[in-house]
């Protein structure tokens, strides 16, 4: 029999507020000498009895009380001593409710600090195991898990070592509803035989494993099954035949499978099914499936989605048709509601013709991205723009008149990208004209951030302003410099900028200095030199900065930056070679949560006794102009795989 468990919620809100609160507001006369003593101090109330509160519920009541928790299970996986300290407290353990202990788990995971005998430790009390990607999974830990007793959900996707032996271990589990064994390459269908006994399983994920159809037919004796992930495995119409059984089935992903038209048929049995994953198939008519939400018949050739002898409507929600083509492109849509369609992907879609959009005036997400779409067929995506919140028009035909027609007909976009399109300045003041966006992506396209008015300079970037939600604005590779930067600064919304081009160097950076709410920026590829950085003032809200690729850039500057601005991290190709000289100090790469400590860390590194104390070395590259070190570049790219025939006989290498 299953074990029940009760929920108690009385006293959550005072006991939570006059044990925990003095704890998260610092108090320290409260310490927690072992990390698993934040057990008996947590409210009676949400301690183990016959069920537990959920934790957001929990969190809701106690006004306060997540600080708390995430600081003890925070100093429970401090470290091997720790967890060595507080492992033996067996019954403890045992009485930790469910959301802590799958939360601790998940800590431990995360720190690479579990290993298969700690697990023994957690068999009473976590429901909820997520490993995916650890690749020391393997039959050791399998033997452990298969023995948790309330354990609901268990994720190994991408465990490479777990095989279908080891997975023997997990036969006859009465809890287990879920269970992803994604990318398991080594699962067979001898593994899915001991999987076919767990009976309560009602979501099964072995999408890329090394199935056949014999282990497809295997899983027909999960009867209970509503979610079904069989992505790539190469399975036919037979096994799928078998699977009619499964009549509770929701989700069906079968992704790249074998199956044809014939096979595809038998979907109708599936009376309850409302996603279905075909994509990568030969499928190209479906049959009705009246309770299907959300289809996906990507990269496949698509005649009818809704084929039978009478005309029926369906209600599809989100419909994923990348890289398709189509027999007849209006004829498959007319099997859609119009009304009911939200979400509608035809990127790398061959059709130019958005003439079936006609009344799908509910469209929130609509990505066209390289796609054929001409700069005439927007029209229909104006006439249907009021509710869209996200439209992708990158590496399409799309020119700068086209977004004209646009303008003041998408009241609710936030998410537009026009990567790699031939615009140019002249759209930006019609996207000004789309107050909610809050994400637009410019990147590669013909933008300078100024145009010639009468001879006049006007700089078009300051049009943006307009946009009082904008907090993530992509302009990478395109045709600024450093005069049109400033008006970014006056951006009071954005957090997100990236910067990239040719002719930008330190005057850019600077400019962005009084951006008041800039959290990331990329400064990617561009003419930064050492004097520029140092004299570089970042706001106060900057925690990332992305140098990648300012090639003129030392160690040294970057060094003294981070030393300087122990809070934000940092991306350079010199931070490894950093990272390896100083000792691996988080400042470098990483924001330590101490910056004070990390300061002083550096500080004292970079005092130390140097190898090279005796030498001085001078950087030269001060010397040049912008325009001289660019001309050096191209030429050090020209010149890079010199002819050894052109070298002088004494400074050819002998053979």
């Amino acid at each position: 029999m299953k074990a029940k468990r009760r929920v108690d919620t009385r006293h959550v809100r005072a006991s939570a507020s006059t044990i925990l609160q003095p704890l998260a507001a610092g108090d320290e006369s409260i310490r927690i000498q072992s990390p698993l003593s934040l057990h008996p101090l947590l409210p009676l109330s949400l301690r183990r009895g016959d069920a537990v509160l959920p934790m957001a519920s929990a969190s809701a009541s106690a006004g306060g009380e997540t600080p708390l928790v995430d600081r003890c299970i925070d100093a429970a996986a401090g470290g091997a001593a720790t967890v060595e300290a507080w492992r033996r407290q067996r019954r403890s353990l045992e009485r930790l409710p469910a959301q802590l202990a799958d939360a601790l788990l998940r800590r431990l995971a995360a720190r690479r600090l579990l290993f298969p005998s700690l697990l023994e430790v957690f068999q009473h009390s976590v429901e909820e195991i997520d490993l995916s990607g650890h690749i020391a999974v393997d039959a050791e830990w399998l033997a452990y898990l298969g023995a948790f007793r309330y354990l609901r959900v268990l994720k190994l996707a991408d465990c490479k070592n777990v095989n279908s032996s080891a997975v023997w271990a997990l036969s006859g589990m009465s809890t287990l509803k879920e269970l992803d064994l994604s990318r398991c390459s080594k699962i067979s269908d001898a593994g899915i035989k001991h999987i076919a006994s767990i009976e309560s399983l009602e979501k099964l994920h072995v999408s890329q494993t090394g199935l056949t159809d014999n282990g497809v037919m295997a899983i027909s004796s999960l009867i209970n099954l509503r979610l079904l992930d069989l992505g790539g495995v190469r399975f036919t119409d037979k096994a799928l035949r078998s699977l009619q059984v499964l009549t509770q089935l929701e989700h069906l992903d079968i992704w790249g499978s074998e199956i044809t038209n014939e096979g595809a048929s038998v979907l109708i049995a599936f009376t309850s099914l409302s996603f279905l994953n075909i994509s990568w198939t030969r499928v190209t008519c479906l049959p009705i499936l009246p309770t299907l939400r959300c289809l996906n018949m990507s990269n496949c050739t698509i005649h009818s989605i809704c084929n039978g002898e009478f005309q029926v409507l369906i209600h599809l929600e989100k419909l994923v048709i990348s890289a398709a083509s189509f027999g007849n492109i209006d004829e498959v849509f007319s099997s859609i509601l119009p009304s009911s369609l939200t979400y509608l992907d035809m990127s790398s879609c061959s059709s130019s013709n958005l003439y079936f959009l006609g009344n799908m005036r509910n469209l929130e997400h609509l990505d066209l991205s390289y796609s054929r779409i001409i700069s005439d067929a927007i029209e229909y995506i104006a006439n249907i723009g009021m509710n869209l919140m996200f439209l992708s028009l990158s590496n399409s035909e799309v020119t700068s008149q086209a977004l004209c027609v646009l303008a003041g007909t998408v009241p609710s976009l936030t998410t537009l990208s026009l990567a790699h399109t031939k615009i140019d300045d002249s759209a930006l003041l019609y996207i000004s004209m789309m107050p909610s966006l809050r994400i637009l992506n410019l990147s590669r396209t013909c933008i300078k951030g100024f145009m010639m008015e009468n001879s006049v300079k006007v700089l078009s970037l300051s049009a943006l302003e307009e946009l009082k939600y904008l907090e993530s604005l992509n302009l990478n590779n395109t045709q600024l410099m450093d005069d049109v930067i400033p008006p970014l600064a006056s951006f009071r919304a954005l957090k997100y900028l990236f910067l990239k081009s040719d002719f930008l160097s330190d005057p850019a950076l600077h400019a962005l200095s009084s951006a008041s709410n800039l959290i990331h920026l990329g400064f990617c590829g561009n003419i930064l030199s050492t004097t520029g950085l140092r004299k570089f003032v970042p706001p106060a809200t900057l925690r990332m900065l992305d140098l990648s690729g300012c090639w003129i850039l030392t160690g040294d500057a970057i060094s003294a930056f981070c030393t300087c601005h122990p809070v934000i991290e940092v991306r350079h190709e010199l931070i490894q070679e950093l990272q390896a000289n100083y000792g691996g100090t988080s400042h470098l790469h990483k924001s330590s949560r101490q910056p004070q400590q990390v300061k002083a860390k550096v500080a004292k590194s970079l005092a130390g006794p140097s190898r090279l104390a005796d030498i001085c070395f001078v950087d030269e590259r001060i010397k040049y102009s912008k325009e001289e070190m660019m001309e050096l570049q191209h030429q050090a790219k020209s010149n890079s795989s010199m002819n050894v025939a052109q070298l002088p006989p004494e400074l050819r290498r002998s053979v």
